[in-house]
């Protein structure tokens, strides 16, 4: 952790909702005029698509079938490093994932390959990661130890199934089947490197259905946030105004003394209520650091 270079960590998993969280996060550096640094997770990736398909056809590795979730494809190492680089200095180095052809065209390349390692720039606040990855906690590698601020964004998982099958069978022209051997091949990864990050998170939002979801393989739409609660998770509630946010977030509740939980549709407004006084206090810090 940096008091001087502080360091916010959103993680979740594919189809989440952390580009939701992220647009929250942009709202409030924008309004609080606040200067990120941003890193994205695909950026490490191990491989590129066509080395990531060929791998995948190669078979299972260890016993284990490869993953995007797992620790073979990616770069946590060097995530790592970057995490460390800016709460040391406030500069760290990133690149982007190109994930379609209109984010390709600027840059001359194909889709699915990544742009070259670039530094961030000398005068940010802080650094703004969002991706899968964000508090990975092995026998090798501690993110945690490196974040200020952790989030988790995380649906209950067949909600996310749902969201997947939607997205690579109507986006990406995949077939159910081919989706549901996805999910098979990524679950061994899935438990053992994304589920205990959500353990290792100061808040996780989690978006819960008020609909059937119980077979998600044939829903035929999202549950859309008005059919969804949002439950929100503290893990140490010391501090947090409860009463404030229940006043001020209608038909919002308490389920435990560390649990609120807020309507689908108010998310947004919960997220702004709770994060901005915290991202504020650590612009206090970093101030009172830099004088």
């Amino acid at each position: 952790m940096s008091r001087k270079h502080p360091v916010i960590a959103v993680t979740g998993s594919s189809g989440a909702g952390t580009t939701t969280v992220k647009r929250v996060f942009e709202n409030i550096f924008r309004r609080e005029g606040i200067r990120p640094a941003v890193i994205e997770g695909d950026a490490f990736h191990r491989f590129s698509r066509q080395e990531m398909k060929e791998r995948i056809a190669q078979g299972d590795l260890e016993g284990r079938a490869v993953s995007h979730f797992g620790p073979d494809t990616n770069e946590w190492a060097l995530l790592e490093q970057q995490f460390r680089a800016y709460g040391q200095g406030g500069r760290c180095k990133s690149r982007y994932y190109l994930h379609s052809h209109d984010e390709a065209e600027p840059y001359k390349q194909e889709p699915g390959t990544f742009t070259p390692w670039v530094e961030t720039p000398a005068d940010t606040d802080l650094l703004f990661y969002e991706g899968l990855h964000g508090c990975v906690k092995t026998e090798t590698i501690d993110m945690v130890r490196h974040a200020d601020l952790k989030i988790g964004v995380v649906p209950i998982i067949n909600l996310e199934w749902i969201q997947k099958i939607h997205r690579d069978t109507k986006d990406r022209g995949y077939s159910k089947e081919a989706v549901s051997d996805v999910i098979l091949r990524r679950m061994h990864d899935y438990v053992h490197y994304i589920v205990p990050q959500f353990g290792e998170t100061d808040i996780n939002f989690q978006r819960v259905p008020v609909v059937d979801t119980s077979n998600p393989f044939i829903a035929r739409d999202i549950p859309t946030a008005g059919e969804s609660l949002t439950v929100i998770r503290f893990k140490n509630p010391r501090g947090i105004d409860f009463p404030y946010l229940l006043s001020m977030i209608d038909n919002s509740f308490m389920s435990r003394a560390n649990t609120i939980v807020v309507p689908g549709g108010k998310m947004d407004l919960a997220m702004q209520l709770i994060l901005t006084p915290m991202i504020l206090r650590l612009m206090e810090i970093r101030r009172a650091q830099l004088q």
